[in-house]
């Protein structure tokens, strides 16, 4: 199966945007990669909207009920931060970061202009930047997001055709229930569909079909006809 033959639009990779105050930015979104130059002015927009059920505990951050979070957390504005959800230690949040409800951001996982939806896991030693993931999706330990690529130049997403984003920074954008191997690393403007599993140790590139395993040397199989 062709790693880039299949749909990567908001509306197929997301099935729902359970965040209330996202639900219109993500709807106007053709393709999810352009959130991402906006996750700064969201969160000041909603600041300045008054964010209800959210407590600023520093200035420009907010969080929502029952946040557990270490000692050792480190967090730069501006970040909103869902209920339920748990910073473990040495977790670093960089700035521009919303964090949907009851996800999970563990020890000496880094975030930075991201958003991440509900149920979302990156508990161990991950970096995720520029990044989009999907509600109950989940990054293995020692997984990364790379975002920038060795030249610098503009992210180009390789799908069905090549998708000039005009963006110098784009990690990965994982699909709902998408599954990242550990130790994997999803190369600048990866796109994993829904549901999809990675296996460990992946060098993923390109995008990759929902419904499917992503085997090591980029074998993808469709989990219905394996």
């Amino acid at each position: 199966m062709s790693v880039n033959k299949y749909n990567i639009l908001t509306k197929e990779l997301f099935e729902e945007c359970p965040i209330s105050f996202l639900k219109e930015d993500f709807e106007k979104a053709t393709y999810p990669w352009e959130l991402l130059p906006k996750i700064k002015e969201i969160i000041k927009r909603e600041i300045a909207n008054g964010l209800k059920g959210y407590k600023e505990i520093e200035p420009g951050i907010f969080v929502g009920e029952n946040v557990k979070m270490a000692k050792t957390v480190t967090i730069e504005a501006p970040a909103i931060i869902g209920s339920g959800t748990e910073l473990r230690p040495g977790a670093f949040l960089r700035g521009n970061v919303i964090i949907g409800e009851n996800c999970v951001v563990g020890n000496s996982s880094e975030l930075k202009n991201c958003i991440l939806l509900y149920h979302v896991q990156v508990p161990h030693y991950n970096y995720v930047g520029d990044s989009i993931l999907g509600s109950h999706s989940h990054m293995g330990a020692g997984s990364i997001c790379s975002n920038l690529k060795s030249d610098g130049k503009n992210i180009v997403i390789h799908g069905d055709k090549d998708y000039e984003t005009g963006l110098r920074k784009i990690g990965g954008i994982l699909g709902d229930y998408a599954d990242i191997g550990c130790g994997s690393v999803l190369n600048p403007g990866t796109v994993v569909g829904k549901h999809t599993q990675v296996y460990p140790l992946s060098f993923l590139r390109g995008c990759y079909p929902e419904n499917s395993i992503v085997k090591q040397n980029n074998v993808v199989v469709n989990k219905e006809e394996r």
